[in-house]
C-alpha cells in the first residue's frame, strides 16, 4: 500500500522500519528539530533520523494545519499510520486517505487512553499490558480496533523499557494490520468495556512522597522513569533519584536517609529502600551513599504536611475521569 507515516520519538521507528520493508512510504510527518540536551542542540526526532536513513521524504510539522494537510493530501496515500506522532488529526485530513488513519496505542484499549499509557500502567501497578491497532476516529483513542496483542509487564521494568519493548510488538501488530487491511480481510471491532486515561506527565508526576509505601513508590518511579523523571525535595531542593531499589535494611522513620553498610537507605511507608543513585540540584549523578557521605551520613526527605498523597497506588487501577 501507498502510505502516509506520522511519528516522532524513537518508539515510532520500529514501525517505519517495518512498514518500509513491506509497503511504499510516500512521505514521513515529524515533529521539527527542537533544542536536546544541556547544550541545547537542534536535533531531528528519531523518526526524522531514521527517515534519512532509508532515504524517506520527510515533512517537519509540529501541526497538521491546512498547509501540512494540503502537502499529505497531494501524496495521494491509500493509508496513513500514526504512532505517537505527537499531534491531533482532525477533518478533513481525517478523510484524505481512502482506507483512513490508523494508530498503534501502547496499551490494551479501551485502557489508558491518551499520551502515557505506558506510564500510567506502571504507575498503578500493572502486571499486563500490551499493543492496540485502532482507526482514528475524532474522540480520543475510541475508534474500532483491528490488531491487539497482550504483554507481560518484566519485573523492574521502568516505562522508557517497557516501551521498547513494546515498541518492537508493536512494529509486529501494526504490519499485519496495515497487511490484512492491503488484502481486504481485515476485521475492525468496536471497543467494549469503560475507558480510563492516561493524560501526559507532568513535572509533579515525578515527585516521591516518601510516606507512601515501598511497592507504591517503586510503581511511580518506575513510571516516570526516565520522563519527567523521579525526585524528591532535601530542605526545599529537588533531588533527582535516578535508581532505586528494595532494601533489607531494619525500618526507618518515612524520609529519613541513612547510611547502612555502604548503603544509601531511606524509610518509606512500609519497608525502607535504597537510593542507588541520586542527582543534587545542580550537580551530576552520584551514588547515593556519596551523596549520603556529603551530608554527614544523614538526610531527611520533606514529606506532604497536609494530608495529601500522591495519586495512584500500586495496585489500584487508575480510572480518570476528568
Amino acid at each position: 500500500m501507498r502510505i502516509v507515516f506520522a511519528g516522532s520519538p524513537a518508539a515510532a521507528v520500529p514501525s517505519l522500519e517495518a512498514l518500509h520493508e513491506r509497503h511504499e512510504i510516500a512521505a514521513v510527518i515529524t515533529r521539527a528539530a527542537s533544542p536536546q540536551g544541556r547544550k541545547r542542540v537542534l536535533t531531528p526526532t528519531p523518526v526524522a533520523a531514521a527517515a534519512e536513513a532509508l532515504g524517506l521524504p520527510i515533512i517537519e510539522a509540529n501541526r497538521l494545519d491546512a498547509e501540512t494537510t494540503a502537502r499529505i493530501t497531494a501524496l495521494e496515500p491509500e493509508l496513513a499510520v500514526v504512532v505517537a506522532y505527537g499531534g491531533l488529526v482532525r477533518e478533513p485530513l481525517l478523510s484524505a486517505p481512502p482506507h483512513g488513519w490508523i494508530n498503534l496505542h501502547f496499551s490494551l484499549l479501551p485502557d489508558y487512553r491518551g499520551a502515557a499509557p505506558v506510564q500510567r500502567a506502571l504507575i498503578d501497578g500493572r502486571r499486563v499490558t500490551g499493543v492496540s491497532v485502532f482507526r482514528l476516529v475524532p474522540e480520543l483513542d475510541a475508534g474500532p480496533v483491528v490488531r491487539m496483542r497482550e504483554a507481560e509487564i518484566p519485573e523492574g521494568a521502568t516505562a522508557g523499557a517497557l516501551l521498547a519493548q513494546l515498541a518492537e510488538l508493536g512494529a509486529h501488530e501494526l504490519v499485519a494490520a496495515v497487511d490484512a487491511i492491503a488484502d481486504g480481510t481485515a476485521v475492525f471491532e468496536e471497543q467494549t468495556g469503560a475507558p480510563s486515561l492516561a493524560p501526559k506527565l507532568t513535572l509533579d508526576d515525578g515527585a516521591l512522597d516518601l510516606s507512601q509505601t515501598a511497592p507504591a513508590l517503586l510503581a511511580r518511579f518506575r513510571g516516570v522513569t526516565p520522563e519527567p523523571g523521579a525526585h524528591a525535595m532535601v530542605d526545599g531542593e529537588r533531588v533527582k533519584l535516578h535508581a532505586l531499589a528494595r532494601s533489607g535494611a531494619e525500618p526507618l522513620a518515612p524520609g529519613e536517609a541513612v547510611i547502612a553498610g555502604r548503603a544509601a537507605i531511606v524509610g518509606t511507608g512500609s519497608a525502607p529502600l535504597e537510593l542507588l543513585e541520586v542527582q543534587p540540584a545542580g550537580r551530576r549523578p552520584m551514588a547515593g551513599a556519596d551523596w549520603l557521605r556529603g551530608r554527614g551520613g544523614t538526610a531527611h526527605f520533606d514529606l506532604p504536611t497536609d494530608g495529601r498523597r500522591v495519586a495512584g497506588e500500586a495496585g489500584v487501577s487508575r480510572r480518570d475521569t476528568e
